[in-house]
């Protein structure tokens, strides 16, 4: 199992929604992903327990953070239902039940200002996480 999920084989998928979210966390950072956050929604709404939102340099580097996000799942077996954005390059989305992750170019990003549509949700500290930028 990869060392960025530092849980054994077969834990991930029973881990809690912060756990995953922890994980994908590393998972971005590792692939030099820009101004990770990670917002708190399970009291403001059902979709999700976390919200995690990041900014790729290039599409390349976009399709490479959801492409790497998906395949981490899939190693520590987490289920996730799917990835959308294949036909947009701006943005994509990984559904991964608990855990949403938006990847996007800076226009897309600063376009539709999820952090500010979900500014009464709860920012989580990741600083302790972050160890690529």
């Amino acid at each position: 199992m990869d060392e960025l999920f530092k849980v054994n084989e077969g834990e991930l998928k029973e881990a809690n929604a912060m756990e995953i979210a922890k994980a994908i966390v590393k998972t971005l950072d590792s692939k030099r992903a820009n101004d990770i956050k990670v917002l708190k929604i399970d009291n403001k709404t059902i979709i999700a327990d976390y919200f995690v939102i990041c900014t790729g340099n290039s599409t390349t580097q976009i399709k490479t953070l959801a492409d790497e996000v998906e395949f981490q799942l899939g190693v520590g077996q987490v289920p996730y239902v799917r990835l959308e954005g294949n036909d947009c390059p701006d943005w994509k989305v990984v559904d991964c039940h608990d855990v949403i992750v938006h990847i996007f170019s800076n226009e897309a990003r600063d376009f539709y200002k999820l952090e500010k549509l979900w500014a009464d949700a709860e920012e989580i500290d990741i600083s302790n996480i972050i160890i690529a930028n």
